[in-house]
């Protein structure tokens, strides 16, 4: 019983999962590294098959420093205050 323990390695970056990534628009910079992006997707639906356009606001950590309208990738981290669970990773597309 000893000895499989001691063969287990420790947990990978692998074995708990991919960290989930979205791409959406910065709508909102007005708090301290914290920007609201609003992520939207395209599903169909499940009874009639039209294709419905669902969207989703979520906070983000910003350090990079964001503007709003900004096309941003974010991920997925460990919770950061009451409503931050994401930060973001790199600004995709630049306002005009």
């Amino acid at each position: 019983m000893a000895d499989a323990q001691a063969i287990t390695t420790p947990e990978t970056a692998e074995d708990r999962g991919r960290r989930k990534i979205r791409e959406g628009i910065v709508v909102s910079n007005k708090m301290e590294k914290t920007v609201v992006v609003d992520v939207t997707r395209r599903t169909q639906h499940p009874l009639y098959g039209k294709v419905v356009i669902r969207s989703k606001k979520f906070k983000a950590h910003d350090i990079i420093g964001c503007d709003e309208g900004d096309r941003v990738e974010i991920m997925e981290c460990r919770p950061i205050s009451r409503d931050k669970h994401w930060r973001v990773v790199r600004i995709l597309e630049k306002v005009k």
